[in-house]
């Protein structure tokens, strides 16, 4: 092996933001879900100054990330963890409206202890949130980090800049995609398999709007695939399992998969 092997291999660190490792970025986020919900925490808090000490904290730590991950100053660094710690009340209050979304609309879910405790989509929801608000305040890569962590712990996949309204529901979840541009609006309810992704994955298409848009109160059954970005998806609509959509459809419409399926009887070819 030549030297340009190793050169190759060697990266001057300063050409290069010195991003914490990904652990320290989601152990970050979990802590800051343990804070929300306790629930999910190793224990109880014992009062309110021990809540605050902690997420001050948090919001030192996230200074520490995104100064490290952002090529801005400290100035700038300290007033973005500020905007999000500032927005974290609205954060929890979303966050409460998916929790009674999964209880209200589960019946096998027992108690909303049991969706924070227990549910991979309330996981999933959690992380995504957390990222799309730190995406909002343009703070790079970290946002991915986050999402991409979910989504290897529950095999669901949504992206930090997918616009998701509240009341949001995801039962079961595993092979859930929610592409980049895709906008689903509030009272959504995904079940497992569920793709909303785009119709072609050209590079010349970044930035544009590829993905689809679904409305209020719709209910997208498990392995139905939504494509394309001009794809609307009408309020109150159900959209039945293994359905392919690459058009748009009215409001409170029903779309299904009619499959052949014959059931005979074994004992008649004895």
């Amino acid at each position: 092996m030549d030297n340009h092997f190793f050169e190759q291999i060697f990266k001057n660190p300063l050409e290069q933001p010195n991003i914490p490792p990904n652990k320290v970025i989601f152990r970050w986020a979990e802590k800051l879900i343990q804070v929300l919900f306790p629930e999910n925490g190793p224990k109880a808090f014992s009062g309110i100054e021990e809540v605050k000490e902690t997420v001050l904290a948090l919001e030192a730590e996230l200074y520490d990330i995104i100064s490290a991950s952002c090529k801005l100053n400290n100035s700038e660094c300290k007033n973005a963890a500020g905007q999000f710690f500032a927005a974290l009340p609205e954060l929890y209050r979303v966050l409460n409206t998916d929790i009674v979304a999964i209880y209200e609309g589960d019946p096998a879910a027992q108690s909303r202890f049991e969706v924070i405790r227990t549910y991979p989509g309330f996981y999933a929801i959690c992380f995504y949130r957390i990222a799309h608000l730190l995406y909002n305040f343009n703070i790079p890569l970290v946002p991915r980090i986050l999402t991409e962590y979910a989504h290897s712990k529950t095999g669901i996949d949504i992206h930090p800049a997918a616009k998701i309204g509240e009341y949001f529901y995801i039962d079961h979840g595993t092979g859930i995609v929610i592409g980049e541009t895709s906008t689903i609006g509030q009272y959504v309810k995904l079940y497992q398999g569920v793709t909303l992704g785009a119709l072609s994955v050209k590079k010349t298409l970044a930035g544009s709007k590829r993905h689809p848009t679904v409305e209020d109160r719709v209910v997208i059954y498990s392995g139905a695939t939504i494509l394309g970005g001009e794809t609307i998806i009408g309020h109150d609509s159900i959209i039945g399992g293994n359905v392919w959509l690459t058009e748009s459809i009215e409001p409170f419409s029903t779309a299904y998969h009619s499959p052949i399926i014959t059931i005979r009887n074994h004992k008649e070819t004895i």
